[in-house]
C-alpha cells in the first residue's frame, strides 16, 4: 500500500530551519495572496484524499474541482496542468527530503565525508521513490522538461557537489548524471515491479555504483566494495 502523503504545514517553517527552494508556484509567484494560498491548499488537501481513496491514476483536474468545490478553471489556472498539479503534491514531501540532505544529522547531512554522504543520499532517494513510486512516475515530465524541473535540479546539483569533493579530477557533471540516472521513477518501476528486484539490492547496487564512481578501492581491482556501516541505515 503506497505512503500517505505527509500533512501541508499549516504555518511558516522555524526560523532556525534551512530556506528550501520553491519547487512549485502559481501564477501569482512564490508569494501567494493569503486567500490565493489558501484556495491552493484546499486544492490540494482536496487532491491528497483522492490518491488516497482512489490511486493516482484516477486523480483528473475535473475530480479535484468537485472535489474541492470550485471550477475546474481555477485548478488549471492554480497549476496549468495535470503534470503541475501532481508536482505540487509532490512539494511538500521533496522540501522534506531536501532539508534532511541539506542540514540534517550525518550521513544524509554535514557532518560525515562526501563519498560517505553519497551512499546515504542514494539509499534514502530510493526509499523516497519507492513509496510513492505511482506519484512519482505520474508527475514525470515529458523528456524535454524531465532535466530542468526543480525537484531535479536540486538533487543533481547536490550529487555534483559532494562528487566534485570526492573526485576532484572527475567530470563531476557527467559522472553525476550517471548516478542520477540510477535513482528515475521510471528504472525503480522496472526493478522493483516488473523485474521483481527487492530495494535491499537495488540499495547494494548503488553502494557498489559508488564505490566505483569516487574510486574508494583500487581502480580495476575486482573486490567486492566494502560500504561504510553507517550508510546502510535509514536516513
Amino acid at each position: 500500500m503506497p505512503t500517505p502523503l505527509p500533512p501541508f504545514p499549516k504555518g511558516p517553517e522555524p526560523a532556525n530551519q534551512p530556506v528550501l527552494l520553491e519547487l512549485t508556484s502559481g501564477p501569482e509567484g512564490p508569494q501567494l495572496r493569503a486567500d490565493a494560498a489558501r484556495n491552493r491548499a484546499r486544492l490540494l488537501e482536496a487532491a491528497t484524499r483522492l490518491v488516497e481513496e482512489r490511486g493516482v491514476a484516477n486523480v483528473t483536474m475535473e475530480a479535484v474541482a468537485v472535489a474541492a468545490s470550485v471550477g475546474k478553471g481555477t485548478v488549471f489556472r492554480r497549476f496549468g496542468d495535470r503534470t503541475g498539479l501532481l508536482m505540487a503534491l509532490l512539494d511538500h514531501t521533496e522540501q522534506q527530503f531536501q532539508a534532511a540532505f541539506l542540514a540534517g544529522p550525518a550521513p544524509l547531512g554535514p557532518g560525515a565525508s562526501p563519498a560517505d554522504r553519497l551512499h546515504a543520499f542514494g539509499c534514502a532517494a530510493l526509499r523516497q521513490t519507492r513509496d510513492r513510486l505511482d506519484l512519482y512516475i505520474a508527475a514525470e515530465r515529458e523528456a524535454s522538461r524531465r532535466f530542468s524541473s526543480a525537484p531535479y535540479r536540486v538533487r543533481f546539483t547536490h550529487v555534483a557537489m559532494l562528487l566534485r569533493e570526492a573526485v576532484p579530477d572527475a567530470d563531476g557533471e557527467l559522472l553525476a548524471q550517471t548516478l542520477m540516472g540510477y535513482l528515475e521513477p521510471a528504472l525503480i518501476l522496472h526493478l522493483t515491479r516488473q523485474r521483481g528486484m527487492t530495494m535491499e539490492r537495488l540499495e547494494s547496487g548503488w553502494h557498489d555504483l559508488v564505490e566505483r564512481s569516487t574510486c574508494r578501492m583500487p581502480c580495476g581491482d575486482g573486490a567486492a566494495p566494502s560500504r561504510p556501516p553507517e550508510a546502510n541505515g535509514h536516513a
